[in-house]
């Protein structure tokens, strides 16, 4: 999760406050580094809509009913991956500690005041800029080459430990702390404890993580379909022709590899 190709923050607004949420998105339209990319009306939704749409930045209110800012918060921490920056909004202060504890990025008091959304704003810009830095100088001395490449793969599946070529995989994916292996005839659990686990063990040419919880057989992919705002959905070559999402990171990357 990066600065989108165009150098704009993508960001998500999490309100149960229809009014509050339309402010806020109003107060970030003289805003041209950011965008805007959906709104969320409770805690639940704002983490289906992270894991789907991976913004850069999250605008999260503290109250909300059911599950609330900070308590997404935590749900995201244990589902592991990489997370977007948080600014927590609340009409009250007293959940500053916590919020900091959780590594928000700023906090903000409701009614926002502009000058006070420009400092989380360049806040939010330094941040990005450093993540990005930080994974182009990983990927720049990441030794190449010195990982044993598995050719074979064990699967668990009714009850018995299969032994698969990698390249029958056709994808694999991580949820709630379990990795599912979905080949051409069956899918099963792994062993592995992380997608990069997983993917650090396997061909860096054919097996391709894109998005935070797919990793993908880039030889199964079936069709490239358009989906929200200028990114694209993969159709997997297995038996339910699994539609799996591309993240806005790794939409250039799918663009010059299929000259889209």
């Amino acid at each position: 999760m990066s600065q989108r190709v165009t150098g704009t923050l993508s960001a998500l607004v999490v309100d149960d406050e229809a009014l509050a949420r339309e402010e806020l998105r109003y107060l970030l339209g003289d805003f041209p580094e950011v965008e805007v990319v959906e709104t969320a009306g409770n805690g639940l939704e704002a983490v289906d809509l992270i894991g789907k749409l991976e913004p850069d930045l999250v605008f999260l209110d503290v109250q909300m009913p059911g599950l609330d800012g900070l308590g997404v918060i935590r749900e995201l921490k244990q589902r592991g991956g990489e997370l977007p920056h948080f600014v927590l909004t609340t009409a009250f202060d007293n959940y500053a500690v916590e919020a900091f504890r959780l590594e928000a990025l700023d906090y903000l008091l409701k009614p926002v005041e502009k000058e006070r959304l420009a400092e989380s704003l360049a806040r939010a810009r330094r941040a990005a800029e450093e993540r990005q830095s930080g994974e182009q100088a990983k990927d720049e001395t990441a030794p190449k080459g010195l990982a044993l490449q598995r050719t074979k793969l064990l699967v668990r599946a009714n009850n018995r430990n299969l032994i698969v070529d990698a390249q029958d995989m056709i994808y694999a994916t991580i949820d709630d702390g379990t990795i599912t292996v979905v080949t051409s005839h069956f899918e099963g659990q792994s062993n592995y404890r992380t997608i990069e686990e997983l993917q650090s063990n396997l061909d860096p040419n054919l097996f391709w993580r894109v998005h935070r919880s797919f990793l993908v057989n880039i030889n199964k992919i079936r069709e490239v379909i358009p989906w929200f705002k200028s990114s694209f959905q993969l159709k997997m070559d297995d038996k339910k022709q699994t539609e799996i999402p591309v993240s806005r990171i790794q939409t250039k990357r799918l663009r010059a590899l299929l000259k889209i």
